[in-house]
């Protein structure tokens, strides 16, 4: 009952929250291992600059083995499904690239370089005419 008349009383319900969250911290640094509340404890995380070791290196052999998806992309359409399904063998597609324009080289579906079609022993390959700076791709992220 007690209990019941310190909650109607005004501010009671935040002492309580106190109390609460003070049982909790000791539950917790009783749960750690740890005496002393974790509101006392150093900071459980180390600053950035002590987390990295000073001797790692900013090194690229780390990324050079992870694979990407290199797309060469001839042309792109909008079609209606109507018409998709009226496709069959034979069918000719319009795409909005005209013959003699650039290919767009896409890595992870990201623009790095235009280039041209070649065929060496009976297969494609692309002749890449125009990298992409890094600059460049930023600025059409922004678009």
């Amino acid at each position: 009952m007690s209990d019941l008349m310190q909650n109607d009383a005004p501010g009671a319900p935040e002492k309580d929250e106190e109390l609460m969250l003070d049982d909790w911290a000791s539950a917790l640094a009783e749960q750690n291992g740890n005496d002393a509340p974790v509101s006392a404890s150093p900071g459980v995380f180390q600053p950035l600059s002590k987390a990295a070791a000073p001797s790692t290196r900013n090194d690229i052999d780390m990324i050079l083995d992870i694979p990407v998806q290199m797309t060469v992309e001839l042309g792109r359409t909008k079609i209606a499904i109507r018409n998709l399904l009226q496709l069959a063998q034979g069918s000719v597609v319009e795409l909005d690239g005209l013959a003699g324009e650039p290919m767009d080289v896409l890595v992870n579906g990201c623009l790095i370089a235009q280039g041209e079609v070649v065929v060496v022993n009976d297969k494609f390959g692309i002749r890449l005419t125009d990298i992409i700076t890094p600059s460049e791709r930023i600025r059409k992220l922004n678009r």
